[in-house]
């Protein structure tokens, strides 16, 4: 029986799922907005929570503790400069998981999973960022 067991497996081992989620706590930090499945937004809510949390208190221990998790730096530093900021009268509650259908290629059921009161714009922001630095190197070396 699994009294008092939590949290879901993923059909992980113990390494991977956590990777796992430590990815997807970055990449909904950086985006505000992604689509996963549904087990894995549920797993991913209370996991980006806490992490939020200690971006509210603030201090040094609570900035190592989320690099420690996430293991990187951009993404810890939008926590504590921006989403702390952001939700710092919100006693918790700061995601929100929508149910959007079924994947068509396993009919998995996929969710998008954002920050209530998210930055439209923060969507693929980074990824503008570094495909124009790119373009602007490639422009440089044909110079």
């Amino acid at each position: 029986m699994r009294h008092g067991v939590k949290g879901r497996k993923l059909n992980r081992p113990t390494g991977h799922r956590k990777a796992l989620l430590a990815n997807l706590a970055v990449s909904l930090v950086e985006h505000e907005q992604i689509t996963t499945t549904l087990p894995k937004a549920k797993e991913l809510r209370p996991y980006v929570e806490k992490l939020v949390t200690l971006g509210k208190r603030g201090d040094l221990h609570a900035r190592r503790q989320v690099l420690a998790q996430t293991r990187s730096d951009t993404a810890t530093t939008k926590l504590f400069d921006t989403l702390a900021k952001r939700y710092e009268s919100r006693q918790g509650g700061y995601i929100r998981i929508i149910k959007a259908g079924f994947r068509h290629g396993d009919a998995a059921p996929v969710a998008v999973i954002e920050f209530v009161d998210r930055d439209i714009t923060a969507k693929g922001q980074a990824d503008r960022a570094r495909r124009a630095a790119e373009q602007a190197e490639v422009a440089t070396d044909e110079a």
